[in-house]
C-alpha cells in the first residue's frame, strides 16, 4: 500500500523480522516509530522518543508486556502509558507521563502501522507470503519507472519473467529513499523465491540509477 494521507495503512516490516521480545525502528508518513513484539507476540508501534530524555526507544528493550528506554530504564505500556520509573520505585507514575502510539495490526506476515484513523482494515494479500524487504535509495516514482507500473492500494504487480509475477508493497521514507516488500506466491518453489529476490535487487539497482540521473518523476 502506498499513502501518505492520514486515514491509511502503512506496511512498515515482515512479521518473521520482529519475534517476541525485540523492538525495531520504523517510519510511517506520520514519523519514526518503535514498533515492538511484547514477551507475549503483542504487537506495538511506539512513537520513537521517550518523553523523559528524548532517547530513541527503538534502541531500548522489552521486557515481559512492556518496552523500557535504554537511558533511564522509563517503560511503557503498549497503550502508551508509563508503567515505572526505576529512580522512584515506589512512585506510580502520573497518568500525564504518555508515549503516543498507533494503531498496528498484523496479517498476511506483514505488519501495518495506520497513519490517523482507517476507514477499513489493512488490504489482505492471501495466497502471498512474504519473501524480504530491502531499502531503495530511490523514490516510489523512480521505483514506478523501473517497474514500468504504477502503485495501487495492494502495491504493484510486477512481471518478473513469462512464468513469474511478484508484488511490491512500497513505504516511503526520508531522504527519498523507498522501503520495499517482496511477496510471490504461496506456491513458489526454492528457485522462484531466489529469482524473485535477485530480480527485486536488480530493479533497487536500476530505479537508484533513475533517481540519481534525474530522470524519474
Amino acid at each position: 500500500m502506498l499513502s501518505d494521507t492520514t486515514g491509511s495503512w502503512t506496511p512498515v516490516a515482515l512479521s518473521a523480522d520482529l519475534p517476541a521480545g525485540t523492538v525495531m525502528p520504523a517510519r510511517t508518513p506520520a514519523g519514526s516509530i518503535a514498533l515492538w513484539r511484547s514477551d507475549s507476540r503483542r504487537i506495538a508501534a511506539s512513537a520513537d522518543r521517550c518523553p523523559h530524555r528524548g532517547m530513541r526507544l527503538s534502541h531500548g528493550f522489552v521486557r515481559g508486556e512492556a518496552l523500557s528506554c535504554i537511558y533511564h530504564g522509563w517503560s511503557y505500556a503498549r497503550a502508551g502509558n508509563c508503567l515505572r520509573i526505576p529512580a522512584h520505585p515506589g512512585l506510580a507514575p502520573p497518568e500525564t507521563i504518555r508515549v503516543a502510539t498507533q494503531q498496528v495490526e498484523e496479517s498476511d506476515g506483514l505488519i501495518w502501522v495506520a497513519v490517523g484513523e482507517p476507514t477499513a482494515q489493512p488490504p489482505r494479500l492471501e495466497g502471498l507470503v512474504p519473501l524480504r524487504s530491502l531499502t531503495a535509495h530511490a523514490s516510489v516514482a523512480a521505483l514506478e519507472t523501473a517497474a514500468g507500473a504504477k502503485a495501487g492500494r495492494e502495491g504493484i504487480v510486477w512481471k518478473v519473467q513469462a512464468s513469474q509475477m511478484i508484488r511490491l508493497l512500497l513505504a516511503p521514507q526520508e531522504n527519498h529513499q523507498t522501503l520495499i516488500h517482496v511477496l510471490l506466491s504461496d506456491n513458489s518453489n526454492p528457485a522462484q523465491r531466489i529469482a524473485a529476490s535477485r530480480a527485486a535487487e536488480i530493479l533497487r539497482r536500476v530505479a537508484e540509477a533513475l533517481q540519481t540521473q534525474g530522470i524519474a518523476p
